[in-house]
Parts: structure tokens; C-alpha cells; sequence
């Protein structure tokens, strides 16, 4: 038996950070949607009891590093399961970009090794599970447009945000979370209008929600990497209704009511960036 399941990317059409917790962890409120670029795993039973990772991606590690190894290791330590899986991983999604490529992987895998175990459980049981292994794989369960805010856990689902195409560039860089979360002053951080944006997205206001979405760790990383700053700008000259960072980044993309006005875009950063797409929003 082989069971396929698709990992699709995520983009933060809102973040902002409130405050550090005691935990350690900020108080976040975000609002993520589901674009349909997306990583493709696929799953198979082993009759030895053994965790086998393979991909199409020099990138990824196959061990304990990857979320994906950690999601197998903790069903089978929970629910007692001796026998093995092998999982192939087709990576689309760049690694560390601030797309949750690598918790999509995590919740795909999940959902696929819940199906070929037959163990039953729910989005909402696995998505518990999964919030032991990253803060953002609750909402990569479920996937669609959601408010989400503690520190990943707490999901409220939205309508589908109104539909547009969506330009993804990957600059050349890696950017570490924990490192720009680390970087973060609140006194000086502008904090984006969350609760404007999800009524925008409730009411299906296109135009308001390219108007209210933001980015609090937009400052940290575009200090870091200036390059950030110059696609935002490039995006805006070429006619995109809103230009904003994905996550931590270092992914910005851009938010276009009309396809010409995308292709333009995508044409206008393909000399500049190796890593462009064109994609659309998932209903």
C-alpha cells in the first residue's frame, strides 16, 4: 500500500509578536493561508521496525534532524507501533524561507502515517500531537486561511481568503527564527493591524486585506539583509497590490488581483532571484 499526501506552503499575510512569554516563547497573533506550492510525500509500510527517509533534496537531512522523522518516531512510540515506514520526500518548497516547508512536511506526515497505520485519529488529535514538534504544525494540519495566535497552538479558522495570485521570491540566504525572535525590540517594532485584516478577510475585501497586512519581524530582517527591502521595492514598481515577508523570511511575496500584474513581477525579479514563483491561493 502506498499512500500519497501534499504538503503546501504557507504565507503570513499577518504577523506581530506582543510580548515574550515566561515560557520563553513570543505571544503571537498571525493570520497564514495556504498557497498550492507544495512538497509531495509519499509513504510506505516496512515489515522491519525502522524509520526510512528519503528525498530528491541535497538540503534535508534524513535523521532525527527532520520534523518529518520526528513525526514517525513519536506515532510509533505513542500508540506502540513495530511496524516500519519508509517515506520519500519531493521538495518544491525552498528550505528555511519562512514557508513552513518543513512543518507542512511534519503534518503531511502525520495525516499519511495515520491513514497507512489505520490509527484513526482526528485533524484535531494529530495537530496536538504535532504541536510537540513545532509551533507551526497545528495550523499546517489543517491548512486553509486561519487566526492563529499563543505561540502557534491556537487555530481559528477563517473563510478562504479572497482569491488572488501570489509571487514567492526566495532570495539566496538562510535566516535562523529563533535568531530574529532573539532580535526583536518591542519598543520598536511596528505592529501590524491583525484584527483589521481578518475582518478584510471575513468580509472578503480584497483591497483591505492588501492594506492591512503586515509584518512585525519585517524590521529585524530587513536590517540584517538589506536585499529583502529591494524586492519589497521591486514588487511595488511592478505593480503589486501589497509586497510583505513571509514569516522570519527570508521569502517575500507579493499579492496581485490580476495575472498580467503577477507575470510582471515574476519577470521583473527572475534575473534578480533564482527562486520565483507564481502561484495562487488554495480554496
Amino acid at each position: 500500500m502506498e499512500i500519497i499526501e501534499k504538503a503546501p506552503a504557507k504565507i503570513n499575510l499577518g504577523l506581530d509578536a506582543l510580548y515574550k512569554r515566561n515560557d520563553g516563547y513570543h505571544e503571537l497573533e498571525m493570520i497564514m493561508a495556504s498557497v498550492d506550492l507544495a512538497d509531495r510525500l509519499t509513504f510506505e509500510l516496512l515489515p522491519k521496525n525502522e524509520i526510512v527517509i528519503e528525498t530528491d533534496s541535497s538540503f534535508l537531512p534524513v535523521d532525527r534532524r527532520n520534523h518529518v522523522y520526528q513525526a514517525a518516531e513519536l506515532l510509533k512510540s505513542t500508540f506502540n507501533l513495530t511496524q516500519g515506514v519508509k517515506i520519500y520526500i519531493e521538495k518544491r518548497i525552498p528550505v528555511a524561507a519562512g514557508l513552513a516547508g518543513g512543518s507542512s512536511d511534519c503534518a503531511a506526515a502525520l495525516r499519511g502515517m495515520n491513514q497507512l497505520w489505520e490509527l484513526g485519529l482526528s485533524l484535531e488529535e494529530l495537530a496536538v500531537l504535532g504541536s510537540k514538534i513545532g509551533s507551526d504544525v497545528p495550523y499546517c494540519v489543517h491548512g486553509g486561511t486561519a487566526f492563529v495566535t499563543g505561540r502557534g497552538e491556537k487555530i481559528e479558522f477563517l473563510p478562504t481568503m479572497p482569491q488572488c495570485w501570489v509571487v514567492l521570491v526566495k532570495p539566496r540566504m538562510s535566516v535562523s527564527t529563533g535568531s530574529i525572535f532573539g532580535s526583536l525590540s518591542f519598543n520598536d517594532v511596528e505592529h501590524p493591524d491583525i484584527r483589521g485584516l481578518k475582518q478584510a478577510i471575513e468580509t472578503n475585501n480584497y483591497q483591505l486585506m492588501a492594506e492591512k497586512s503586515g509584518n512585525a519581524l519585517e524590521g529585524v530582517t530587513i536590517n540584517r539583509h538589506p536585499v529583502i527591502q529591494q524586492i519589497k521595492d521591486r514588487m511595488m514598481k511592478y505593480g503589486a497590490d501589497a509586497a510583505l515577508m513571509s514569516g522570519s523570511g527570508p521569502t517575500v511575496f507579493a499579492l496581485c488581483e490580476k495575472k498580467t500584474r503577477a507575470q510582471r513581477i515574476y519577470n521583473g525579479l527572475k534575473g534578480f532571484c533564482e527562486e520565483v514563483y507564481i502561484v495562487r491561493t488554495l480554496k
